[in-house]
């Protein structure tokens, strides 16, 4: 393969060696069954392994039943839920792919129904049994919008429960198969409405100015660093702005503190405080509020001025669709890995297809062996383009 495709170059973090820069970014599926795996979540990661990305991460993985987003979202916080992903961690691994998992708590933004029911709050108790809800706890007592839980501020006892929750979700990650796990600590989910002044009120070590409004995230992090193995590369997802509650330069410096504490990647999203996503127009930093709106690659900025100011790997996301597109990111030096999540989705086997356009020489081996014959048959009876 030619070295000069930085896309597929291999990337080796502590003692895990990436095949590639193409990143499966985690995609809630809202399809377990109290936390627990389904066919579904293997069929659907399995797919990604087969396509060539180089790291497939789950979906938001909840530490605790009161830290899912849905009904269906998978879980960590028993063995037996672990047990259920080896399979998933196996297989992903066998494909010459790496395992990853991203750990989350949904804070406020849970008890809510699916995408494809509305996403909207569900009750503690549902009259016509279809979900049943929980009661949502956060920083502070500040609800998400008009018709959500107000939640229940966190004492510090609960705090701590929280952080040793995450802790022990490390291990139960590791002991299932996975090589890299990432902190979810964007979106407007638990840690990052510690984060944010818009929704941490509080008046103890945990609220008010940005260390303390830091804390809890360096605390989860630093029991995680101290759970997860020390050869196995972490990875934090934050929103790098929100909506006036979190700016591009507490970004800078919580990805400071991050890595000296031991994360490896920042991985670079945005938005999700509200309910509502709150980018930033590179040109003149006016809001960018509808999808439409959202030119490609609309958040690789944020990607490159942490990686350049926190002297720390990046990963961009967002808007990533062109294989070109992917490789002058990286060759901009803007980002580390590049994650896809709808494009995958739309497309599963987006990097073998990346490879063909990228020219690279031997692309054809990158397909699984029991595709490439006929995949190459094809290609000789002149089908591929």
């Amino acid at each position: 393969m030619s070295n000069k495709i930085k896309l597929f170059s291999p990337l080796k973090i502590r003692n895990v060696l990436l095949r590639n820069r193409i990143v499966l970014s985690p995609l809630c599926m809202y399809s377990a069954n109290n936390g627990v795996a389904s066919s579904w979540q293997f069929a659907h990661l399995s797919t990604f392994a087969r396509g060539g990305v180089g790291l497939v991460f789950t979906e938001a993985t909840a530490v605790e039943s009161r830290g899912r987003i849905t009904p269906g979202c998978l879980g960590i916080w028993t063995d037996e839920q672990a047990e259920t992903l080896k399979p998933i961690t196996e297989f992903i691994n066998s494909m010459g792919s790496v395992a990853g998992i991203q750990l989350a708590h949904a804070g406020r933004k849970g008890s809510a129904a699916p995408p494809w029911e509305g996403g909207i709050p569900i009750k503690t108790i549902d009259e016509s049994n279809k979900h049943v809800g929980w009661k949502t706890v956060a920083p502070s007592e500040i609800r998400l919008a008009e018709g959500w839980q107000t939640p229940q501020e966190l004492s510090k006892n609960e705090i701590k429960r929280i952080i040793t929750a995450f802790a022990d979700s490390s291990v139960r990650a590791a002991n299932a198969g996975f090589k890299v796990l990432e902190i979810h600590g964007a979106h407007g989910y638990l840690i990052h409405s510690f984060l944010s002044s818009i929704t941490n009120n509080r008046k103890d070590e945990y609220g008010g100015n940005l260390q303390n409004r830091m804390r809890f995230a360096l605390e989860v992090t630093e029991a995680v660093r101290k759970s997860w193995p020390r050869d196995f590369p972490l990875f934090f997802r934050m929103s790098a702005v929100d909506n006036q509650g979190w700016e591009i330069t507490d970004s800078i410096t919580l990805s400071k503190e991050l890595k000296t504490r031991g994360v490896d990647v920042i991985d670079c999203s945005a938005g999700g405080i509200t309910g509502a996503p709150a980018f930033r127009s590179k040109d003149d930093g006016s809001p960018i509020n509808s999808a439409g709106d959202r030119p490609l690659g609309f958040q690789v900025p944020y990607a490159e001025n942490i990686k350049s100011d926190a002297d720390i790997m990046t990963m961009a996301v967002g808007r990533i669709v062109y294989p070109k597109q992917a490789e002058d990111i990286l060759n901009n030096n803007c980002a580390d890995l590049i994650a896809l999540g709808r494009e995958l989705m739309h497309n599963p086997f987006w990097a073998l297809h990346a490879a063909e356009k990228l020219n690279i020489t031997d692309a054809f081996s990158l397909w699984p062996e029991q595709y490439k014959w006929a995949v190459m048959r094809r290609a000789e009876l002149g089908q591929y383009k």
